[in-house]
């Protein structure tokens, strides 16, 4: 899949060395054909990363891609350069009347707070709303799934004992779903968080289905409103090295972390780090844009209302 991105975007010559197509502006403005319109609103403090992480795991079908940065105006990063922002991104209030095929609402390092504390939740809250009228299907990743969750469906994260963290092994409960359509029965995927919505409570809930889970983490993927709402509580758009910088980030700091699970070979952190989940992050993405997105949007987007 082309990945349109602007000129000057700096992760765009780590893709190209990825051998991932990335096409620049000009020549997605001599194709004959309509791209499909991604937002994507990053919640996440090193934002370069995950425009990389994202852009690599969009990049896998046929689909010509335009992808939107999206920030909040109601908090300011203080782990990216205020000129990347203003370069790159859009506030809310800038993309509010457009309409998009997709929009991804990524994590954020806030999941210990209760929701109405965090300084921009109500400028989220209005985004999630907005998605229900302006965007085919909206992915929601990690905290972004828990918020969603509760401003959705009344249904709160709680606080875990200790820390979500590595790779766990997940199964399939719903095969017939397309979103799901060539997993593996038993699948790995990684996980880093505090907190968890108990999946007791999501399986008495008639209004979402639960597509993957893990004994050990509980949920991993489940959706509501045939596919408008799709909730990840993992990381699978996570890189090799990712966990290990987190890992070494808070050993440094002093904070109680342990090893990831699943992980370093031999449990040994200077090990390379084994890559067990690329192969589903592929899947569950191109099934995403495939079935959920280009398959259900209109061809006129701005003409036609949800």
């Amino acid at each position: 899949m082309p990945i349109r991105v602007q000129n000057d975007l700096p992760v765009k010559e780590i893709l190209e060395r990825e051998n991932i197509f990335v096409m620049d502006e000009h020549r997605a403005m001599h194709q004959d054909i309509r791209p499909i319109q991604i937002g994507l609103l990053n919640l996440m403090p090193l934002k370069e990363d995950t425009e990389l992480q994202i852009l690599r795991s969009l990049s896998n079908t046929p689909l010509q891609v335009d992808v939107t940065f999206v920030n909040v105006s109601s908090h300011v990063s203080k782990n990216t350069s205020t000129s990347h922002i203003n370069k790159f991104y859009q506030s809310f209030t800038e993309i509010r009347k457009q309409k998009f095929d997709g929009f991804i609402i990524t994590g954020a390092p806030v999941e210990q707070m209760p929701f109405e504390e965090v300084d921009y939740w109500d400028e989220l809250t209005k985004i999630m709303e907005w998605t229900k009228t302006n965007v085919t299907s909206t992915l929601h990743l990690c905290w972004g799934a828990q918020a969603a969750l509760y401003y959705h469906y009344g249904i709160d994260k709680v606080q875990m004992p200790y820390k979500l963290f590595g790779v766990f092994p997940h199964q399939v409960m719903n095969r017939k779903i397309p979103l799901v359509r060539g997993f593996d029965d038993v699948f790995m995927a990684p996980h880093s968080r505090h907190t968890d919505v108990p999946i007791e409570k999501l399986r008495k809930d008639e209004r979402i289905t639960i597509l993957a889970e893990s004994e050990e983490v509980g949920l991993f993927l489940g959706m509501a409103d045939d596919g408008r709402q799709i909730f990840v509580m993992g990381h699978p758009e996570y890189d090799r090295v990712t966990l290990d910088g987190e890992y070494k980030r808070d050993l440094g700091k002093g904070l109680p972390i342990d090893l990831p699970k699943n992980y370093y070979p031999e449990d040994n952190p200077e090990n390379k780090p084994l890559l067990t989940w690329r192969a589903t992050a592929n899947n569950l993405y191109t099934n995403w844009l495939n079935y959920y997105v280009y398959q259900t949007t209109p061809y006129d987007l701005h003409g036609t209302p949800f």
